[in-house]
């Protein structure tokens, strides 16, 4: 045995006993964070588990008992919900999908020209105008609700779908992030080499820098997606044909109804675990394709 083994086996001068159990008890303490996180998911996740097993339940066993058991009256409660007003629930459900489909792949696209312009080209206010973006990434959306609204009531632009898809389009989180991705993703020297072999700008773009940025896009994708599919406010202003109202309004409408006709309650229940179903798929989609990007990557490299 050598002389540091020997002197790392002794025991340290003035040590004492509980020295020994400062591992447990580093242990311990670092079981602190994943505690915290389990009951924060708990806590994120128990209306969600409420919102499905109340889906399951009939009027009776929704106001009766208050349990985490399953109920009898999903399929009633389908057929209802499909029934109520000729299926506008539907027509909610394909609006929702325009304005949030739509809305997020025309917000990508804008965001992918502007942070690759922000990223690569230098040209004079290029920071003046990333700040000016920043500053609209702080600005809470509520702020910009009233003005939206009267600026297209000026182009007579309320009440349609365009009332709530043109705000949508332009993310300044979206142009913030695309702009970080780039700068990370797509390197100068590949850009100049484009520019070398005498490709335009926008073949560059297109046939360079846009499949790198692809996994960054994606993302913007997903945030986009999910703050149209769950905005409530914009459509509440712009919008009095219920025939155009998304999931959130119609549901608002129907919760609302609800205070003087108490069954339509299990309407809004069933509604909203349906409503939740396509955000669900969309992330699984998007996880999968996230996981193929690095496993490509993992190859290339």
């Amino acid at each position: 045995m050598s002389v540091l083994a020997v002197h790392e086996a002794a025991p340290a001068a003035g040590s004492t006993p509980g020295t020994a159990r400062r591992p447990p008890l580093r242990r311990r303490i670092a079981l602190v964070p994943t505690v915290t996180l389990l009951l924060g998911a708990v806590y994120t996740l128990l209306p969600v588990a409420w919102v499905v097993i109340a889906s399951t339940k009939s009027g009776h066993e929704l106001f009766s008992t208050f349990t985490f058991l399953p109920g009898t009256g999903f399929a009633d409660n389908i057929r209802d919900l499909d029934a109520y007003r000729g299926g506008v629930y539907w027509r909610w459900m394909g609006n929702s999908a325009l304005y949030a489909g739509l809305g997020a792949l025309l917000s990508t696209a804008v965001s992918a020209f502007s942070g690759y312009a922000l990223a690569t080209y230098r040209f004079r206010g290029r920071e003046t105008m990333f700040n000016v973006l920043l500053a609209g990434v702080l600005m809470p959306p509520v702020i910009l609700a009233i003005p939206q609204y009267l600026l297209l009531a000026k182009a007579d632009l309320t009440d349609s779908y365009l009332s709530v898809l043109l705000p949508q389009i332009l993310s300044p989180y979206g142009v913030y992030l695309a702009r970080i991705y780039a700068s990370a993703a797509v390197p100068a020297d590949v850009v100049e080499a484009g520019r070398m072999d005498g490709a335009s700008e926008w073949r560059i773009f297109t046939r360079i820098a846009l499949p790198m940025m692809i996994p960054g896009m994606v993302t913007v994708f997903l945030f986009q997606f999910v703050a149209v599919w769950n905005n409530f406010l914009l459509p509440y202003i712009m919008l009095s044909d219920d025939e155009k109202f998304p999931l959130t309004l119609g549901l608002y409408t129907l919760l609302e109804q609800g205070a003087n006709t108490p069954a339509l309650y299990t309407l809004v229940i069933t509604g909203a675990f349906l409503a939740v179903l396509p955000l669900i798929a969309l992330f699984l989609v998007i996880q999968r394709f996230w996981s193929l990007d690095l496993l490509s990557g993992a190859v290339k490299s």
